[in-house]
């Protein structure tokens, strides 16, 4: 008799998490990364709001430059981009299961990758022109401040950080609110809506330094992103769109920027 057959399948599993751990566990999560981001988001559009400049003329820039030096602002680019992916390595971590797919909780198998890329493609064709249009017509409004995202020098290495940085907006958020969240809030005893909508204001918050209508924009995206997921429940179309969307506008600013600088041009 084997020691699994003597103690019991029971005695050997591990015991599911309480409720109250379950609920530290999201909070130091989202503490390393994302909820603290929509705190300092929130702090910013309170100073922004207070500011005696208007807000359709202040600035955020999305990629800034770290050093007067070059070499220096390329290490400093990539550990930036390196250590914010902490937390989803941690949910990755906390939602691995020993058996194939090992990352299934948080909708990802490995299989399918080509039609979910195409989904992925056609979730930008359905959010990128809206979203462009809501992002002028709030500018209009003074409802969003000018984002600029490329505030990076022309080096050799500008494009390739770019699009690193685009990876890594959509991984830690994609990973944690779609995947890590769902999950989580689910084994909570949530019902869909409660968590799309939970995740969705989550998603909004951490823009709200690009102004209100910052958290408009994305609140509208997280809730198509989160109702199309638990439809679904594979990941890897949001990975896809997410990348491309900011692939996209931070290393196309630049030549937009300078073909329409009345629509796309920072305030002087």
């Amino acid at each position: 008799m084997t020691l699994r057959q003597a103690q019991g399948p029971d005695l050997l599993a591990p015991a599911a998490p309480s409720r109250s751990r379950l609920w530290w566990e999201i909070a130091i999560v989202l503490a390393l990364g994302l909820g603290q981001s929509a705190v300092y988001a929130a702090v910013q559009l309170a100073y922004r709001l207070t500011d005696p400049t208007p807000l359709a003329q202040q600035t955020a820039t999305l990629n800034p430059s770290r050093s007067d030096r070059e070499v220096f602002d390329l290490i400093y680019q990539v550990l930036s981009i390196g250590f914010s992916l902490v937390p989803v390595l941690l949910a990755c971590f906390l939602l691995w299961q020993s058996s194939r797919p090992h990352l299934g909780r948080l909708g990802l198998d490995g299989r399918n990758l080509g039609s979910d890329a195409g989904r992925g493609i056609l979730l930008v064709l359905a959010i990128g022109v809206p979203g462009l249009g809501l992002y002028l017509g709030g500018r209009a409004l003074g409802l969003f401040v000018a984002v600029d995202p490329a505030g990076l020098g022309a080096h050799w290495w500008t494009v390739p950080v770019l699009l690193l940085a685009a990876a890594r907006a959509s991984i830690q958020e994609e990973f944690v609110i779609l995947g890590y969240l769902f999950a989580r809030l689910r084994q909570l005893g949530w019902g869909p809506w409660a968590i799309i909508l939970t995740t969705s204001a989550l998603r909004a918050s951490y823009h709200l330094y690009q102004g209100p209508g910052a958290f408009i924009g994305n609140f509208a995206m997280g809730l198509l992103f989160g109702w199309l997921f638990q439809r679904s429940g594979r990941l890897m179309p949001f990975l896809v769109a997410h990348f491309l969307i900011d692939a996209t506008a931070f290393v196309g600013y630049p030549w937009v920027a300078a073909a329409w600088p009345d629509l796309f041009g920072l305030p002087g």
